[in-house]
């Protein structure tokens, strides 16, 4: 049977504040032993990194982090502390946290949740890196700077941090804040200019996702749906190019930007389960391999 930890952690909002920024997270441990699981070959963790206006309960995430640990992989998952989502772990009632949410923050996340994850010894040595769409885009970029990272797995991920027209920008500008519109939830979701003074400031260099993949040395599967509505898969393809001798582009037929996914997941769709199944193979391989 599969055994779950939850965790939280809490640290100060970069420039003062009276409220911390907070990460909840958990935790799927597999059933085997760890002397059984070294016997087979698989071994190991993957930490996972959701999407924008994603959460760590939504959708395909739990099911994808209970075949990890189905196949004796360790599985991470987390919300992101602007995420959006309350402590129930399902509602975006932290709205307040949506809209000052930046791309180095989410990088300074991971950092705490892999930093929590070996104090607990849930991570030793390497570990497997998973993001979907622009958690994608925050995993190419720790991954580009942590030689800990031995395995990396993308699912529609973004190539570029810089998403807008200039007329979006204007817009934004002009308003101080733009609405992203939550289709499932029928939310508007207001979303501040912090992260976009970042990009323009960061987006070439400590945000530059297409550098950061130049610098992957490790196996990486980018999974890209040829029917993506949101992160078109000529990104997946510039991806790849960038990385040759890495990467490998799995350009799924018909897949779309969650695979067929809806939340939550209680049979999973035939795509999915193709996709989970390619990306379980893919970390348990490479990261056994990477163990000896």
């Amino acid at each position: 049977m599969i055994r779950t930890e939850s965790f939280e952690l809490t640290r100060e909002r970069p420039g003062g504040g009276d409220r911390p920024l907070v990460v909840r997270g958990e935790a799927y441990h597999p059933n085997a032993t760890t002397s059984e699981r070294e016997a087979t070959g698989e071994t190991g963790t993957v930490v996972i990194c959701h999407g924008f206006k994603g959460f760590a309960h939504w959708a395909f995430f739990p099911y994808l982090a209970r075949q990890l640990a189905e196949s004796g992989l360790r599985a991470i998952t987390f919300d992101f502390s602007g995420s959006g989502v309350g402590s129930d772990r399902e509602n975006f009632s932290a709205l307040e946290e949506f809209e000052t949410n930046t791309f180095t923050q989410e990088l300074t996340d991971l950092d705490e949740v892999i930093a929590e994850s070996r104090r607990r010894g849930w991570i030793e040595g390497g570990f497997g890196l998973f993001g979907h769409s622009r958690g994608g885009g925050v995993a190419i970029l720790h991954a580009s700077n942590d030689p800990d990272v031995k395995v990396l797995v993308t699912w529609a991920a973004i190539a570029s941090t810089h998403r807008w027209s200039d007329e979006d920008i204007s817009q934004w500008r002009a308003a101080g804040y733009t609405d992203i519109h939550n289709s499932r939830t029928g939310q508007d979701m207001r979303l501040g200019t912090a992260l976009l003074d970042e990009v323009e400031s960061l987006g070439k260099t400590k945000l530059d996702v297409s550098a950061a993949a130049r610098r992957i040395g490790v196996p990486w599967l980018i999974v890209h749906g040829d029917a993506d509505e949101t992160v078109s898969v000529r990104e997946g393809e510039r991806l790849a190019d960038l990385a040759p001798g890495f990467a490998t582009l799995w350009r799924v037929e018909g897949g779309n930007h969650g695979f067929g996914a809806s939340h939550p997941v209680t049979d999973a769709p035939p795509t999915l389960a193709l996709v989970v199944r390619g990306t379980v193979g893919f970390f348990a391989e490479h990261l056994a391999r990477a163990s000896v």
